[in-house]
C-alpha cells in the first residue's frame, strides 16, 4: 500500500476510517494515518463495513493493468487479422488514444511495438504457408508483403533462412554442438552463424543430443571447433553463476507468441516469481494460461530464457521442462525460494 504497488490490486483494498473510503492499493490519494486504516479482502467486504469505493481509483471497477491489457489484447486480434498491418495512426484512433502513448502501452503489454508485431504476424503467415507446401509467391503475397524485395529483405531474420530453403524443411543448416558438466548435471549447447540456437540441461548428453535432433530435424550437425568451445565456456560460466545479462547473440526461432512470452520471461527481475496466468494477463491473453505453459515447455534457451521463474497461482513450482530438482535450485540460488531442507 505504501509503495502504491499496481500489481497488488485486487489482491485486498485498504479503507480509512476518517473519510469513510476503500481504495486500491495503488490509489494515488494522500496516504493516511496508519491508526486510521483498516485492511479488507475485497470492496464487497469494505462496503459492508459502511465504506464507499474511491472515486479516483475506483476499486469496484476492473483493475487498470487490466483494462489495459484487454484493450490492448483487442488490438493484436485487429493486426492480425487485417490484410494490410494497421497505422499507428489507425489503431491510436481505435484506441482513443495518442499514437505516442499507445505506443508506449503496446510495448510495455506485448514486448514489442505495434509495427513489430504486425511484421512478426506477417511473417508467421509466410512460415505457415511455407510449411504447407505454398510456392514463396504465393506465401509472400497471401501473407500480406507489398513486395518481394521486402519478403526477402525479412525472411532471413524471420525465418533463419532463405524462403525456398524453409520450404524444403531447411535442410543443409549447420549447427555446431557440444556438452559440458556445469552445476546442474550437463549442459548442452549448440550454435548457428547467428548465434546461440539452444541451451538444454540434463543428466546424459546423449538424450540432450536426441533432444536437440528433434528440435532442429532437417539441420546438420558438426562438433563444435576452437570458437565454439569459447562460446561453450562462456555458457557454462553463466549457467553456474547466472549473473547479469547473457552478452552472446542468441538465434532465437520461434511464433510471434512464443517470442513475446519469452521476452516476457527476460523481463522477470532475478529472484522473482511470477505465475502463469498472471503472466498471460501482462501479454494480453488473459486466457491464454495454458499457451504460456507451452511456450515455457517449449522454450530452447534455459536459464538465459528464464522459464524457472514462472509458478503455479499457488506457489507451487509445477512443472519444468528440465527437472523440478533443477529449478527449485535455480530458484533458491537465485533468493526466490527457500533451498531445499531449510524452513
Amino acid at each position: 500500500m505504501l509503495a502504491r504497488d499496481a500489481g497488488a490490486d485486487g489482491a485486498f483494498v485498504f479503507a480509512v476510517r476518517t473519510t469513510g473510503v476503500c481504495c486500491r492499493p495503488s490509489c494515488s490519494a494522500r496516504r493516511a494515518r496508519p491508526e486510521h486504516v483498516e485492511f479488507f479482502a475485497d470492496v464487497a467486504a469494505a462496503v459492508r463495513a459502511g465504506y464507499r469505493p474511491c472515486r479516483r481509483c475506483r476499486p469496484d471497477a476492473e483493475p487498470p493493468a487490466a483494462r489495459r491489457a484487454q484493450l490492448v489484447a483487442r488490438l493484436c486480434r485487429t493486426i492480425e487479422a487485417a490484410e494490410r498491418a494497421p497505422t499507428l495512426r489507425e489503431l491510436a484512433a481505435t484506441a482513443g488514444l495518442s499514437p505516442f502513448h499507445l505506443q508506449r502501452l503496446f510495448r510495455a503489454v506485448v514486448g514489442l511495438t505495434p509495427h513489430a508485431y504486425a511484421a512478426a504476424c506477417r511473417a508467421d503467415r509466410a512460415r505457415t504457408a511455407l510449411a504447407r507446401g505454398a510456392t514463396v509467391t504465393a506465401a509472400l503475397h497471401g501473407a500480406g508483403y507489398g513486395s518481394t524485395s521486402r519478403f526477402y529483405a525479412d525472411a532471413h531474420a524471420r525465418l533463419g533462412m532463405l524462403p525456398r530453403r524453409f520450404r524444403r524443411g531447411g535442410p543443409g543448416e549447420v549447427l555446431e554442438f557440444g556438452s559440458a558438466s556445469c552445476s546442474l548435471g550437463t549442459v548442452l549447447v549448440a550454435t548457428t552463424a547467428r548465434g546461440v540456437a539452444a541451451i538444454l540441461l540434463g543428466d546424459e548428453p546423449k538424450a540432450l543430443e536426441q533432444d536437440l535432433r528433434q528440435r532442429f530435424p532437417r539441420a546438420q550437425f558438426a562438433a563444435g571447433g576452437r570458437a565454439f568451445r569459447a562460446t561453450l565456456g562462456a555458457v557454462v560460466a553463466f549457467v553456474d553463476a547466472d549473473r547479469g545479462r547473457f552478452a552472446l547473440p542468441l538465434d532465437l526461432r520461434g511464433t510471434t507468441f512464443q517470442r513475446a512470452v519469452w521476452q516476457a520471461l527476460q523481463s522477470i527481475p532475478r529472484g522473482s516469481t511470477v505465475g502463469y496466468a498472471q503472466l498471460a494477463a501482462r501479454l494480453g491473453r488473459p486466457n491464454g494460461t495454458r499457451a504460456v505453459a507451452r511456450a515455457c515447455a517449449q522454450n530452447p534457451l534455459a536459464i538465459v530464457v528464464p522459464c524457472h521463474r514462472v509458478v503455479r497461482g499457488d506457489g507451487d513450482l509445477a512443472g519444468y521442462r528440465w527437472g523440478l530438482e533443477r529449478k527449485r535450485a535455480l530458484l533458491a540460488r537465485e533468493g526466490a525460494v527457500p533451498a531445499k531442507g531449510e524452513p
